[in-house]
């Protein structure tokens, strides 16, 4: 029997670099058997394509590196969290050193104008998920655009801009944004590294995004162990500032001051 044809999702910015590949994926029907069940434009689009169509569910992703609103390094690190992740193969334009960093880390990677035979083979040999997230962190050093949470079986964005706050819960992260809050299965260390320009530590549960600090107030409940507490702006809630981060907390409250 023949076996199944691979479903193939592409992503990439540019019109005319899909259409190549659509082309590549035909001219290699007859050793390997392909349908190309979606297109997208930026890595947003991708999993919003994903999401919204149950018979886009690709076996493999051909992702362009460069594109808008999110891309290909860090549309690979939301796939790694589905259950059942599809393959990723990046498309590059990078220039030497930045294909020494994939070869370095085993991602397999197509060099543009990508080839025939390199399509076929890098088909050939398809990994069974997406490279760990903690290896596509180490080639995006900048940090994602958007964080991503499981709700009700969908996937969910939020684009990091608009996250007011983070709160440890548990073995949950609790993002908060003007409109509702998100569970994050991540660690709140690991984003207050990656995201270490954008958010400062209040307290051992807590980072709040620097431009969303309105101000901040003594704490005077009674047998209270933080001293202060910071206010959110646009929020009611009152968030806790621990002593240990104090120091560092009130020199930022000294800029905000000036």
């Amino acid at each position: 029997m023949k076996p199944p044809a691979l479903k193939v999702l592409i992503v990439d910015d540019e019109a005319p670099a899909r259409t190549r590949l659509r082309v590549l994926l035909g001219d290699i029907a007859a050793e390997l058997p392909t349908v190309v069940v979606g297109e997208a434009s930026n890595g947003v689009e991708a999993l919003a394509l994903m999401e919204g169509d149950s018979s886009v569910r690709p076996d493999v992703l051909l992702v362009d590196i460069r594109m808008p609103q999110m891309d290909g390094i860090e549309l690979a690190q939301h796939l790694a969290s589905f259950e059942q992740a599809p393959s990723v193969i990046f498309a590059t334009a990078y220039d030497s050193y930045a294909v020494q960093a994939f070869e370095l880390n085993a991602v397999d990677y197509l060099l543009k104008p990508v080839r025939t035979q390199r399509l076929l083979t890098a088909l050939g040999k398809l990994p069974s998920r997406p490279p760990p997230a903690e290896m596509l962190r180490s080639l995006q050093p900048e940090g994602r655009t958007h964080l991503s949470c499981h709700e009700r079986g969908r996937l969910l964005l939020i684009p990091v801009a608009e996250v007011l706050y983070l709160k440890a819960d548990l073995k949950y992260v609790m993002a908060r944004t003007r409109e509702r809050e998100y569970l994050l299965d991540e660690s709140l260390t690991h984003l207050e590294t990656e995201f270490a320009e954008r958010f400062i530590r209040l307290h051992r549960s807590v980072l709040v995004a620097r431009e969303a600090i309105a101000g901040f107030e003594r704490n005077t409940a009674e047998e209270a162990d933080t001293h202060w507490l910071a206010l959110v702006r646009d929020l009611p809630e009152r968030l806790p500032v621990s002593r240990r981060q104090w120091p560092l907390v009130k020199s930022y409250a000294r800029q905000l001051s000036t």
